[in-house]
């Protein structure tokens, strides 16, 4: 497995390549473009509706658009897999005792590319630049059973004060609905 080459993505027609910059250069143009016409919304870091979302950092996930949630409603976590891990509970941690959330919800996604992946990616890496990560891959077979295993991680943190309202759930890509997994009995 190669994971020094990864293939080409195809740039869009309005890539910061033709302008001549980089793709950064575009964003922080944009930033100001934003903030030309920003306005303080005099919110609070504190969500409005009391939830956390941890989902998979996928490009194809708009989750305040999926979830009609609107700036300020919720705090999004999101790593490759959507998998929580001990920096996910992390931020739950201080999502929950210093921000006021109440509600988890997890969600994972079709077409994942931690579904293709195995530790042996680690290991991969640690043959190419000498150094052996520190972090497990969290790579996956099955997404009902990894949402489970996030949600029971959810559930069991000693750090986390609100453990009721859990729930996890699959975000189909190609129809952009979710399907709720039930936890095991």
């Amino acid at each position: 497995m190669s994971i020094s080459a990864p293939q080409p993505l195809p740039q869009p027609a309005d890539s910061a390549a033709r302008t001549g910059g980089t793709v950064t250069d575009r964003l922080v143009e944009a930033n100001h473009r934003y903030a030309a016409e920003f306005q303080d919304p005099g919110m609070d870091a504190r969500p409005v509706l009391r939830v956390a979302v941890v989902a998979c950092m996928d490009a194809r996930l708009d989750l305040h658009e999926a979830l009609g949630l609107d700036l300020g409603d919720c705090h999004t976590i999101r790593n490759a897999g959507g998998v929580v891990t001990d920096d996910v509970i992390r931020s739950l941690t201080i999502s929950q005792r210093a921000l006021g959330t109440r509600s988890v919800v997890l969600i994972h996604h079709t077409g994942c590319g931690l579904l293709n992946l195995t530790e042996d990616f680690r290991h991969d890496l640690e043959a190419e630049v000498g150094q052996r990560p520190s972090w497990a891959v969290e790579a996956f077979k099955d997404l009902d059973t990894d949402v489970r295993q996030s949600m029971q991680r959810v559930r069991t943190s000693p750090f986390l004060l609100h453990k009721d309202d859990v729930r996890g759930f699959v975000f189909d890509v190609t129809t952009g609905l979710l399907r709720e997994v039930t936890p095991r009995g």
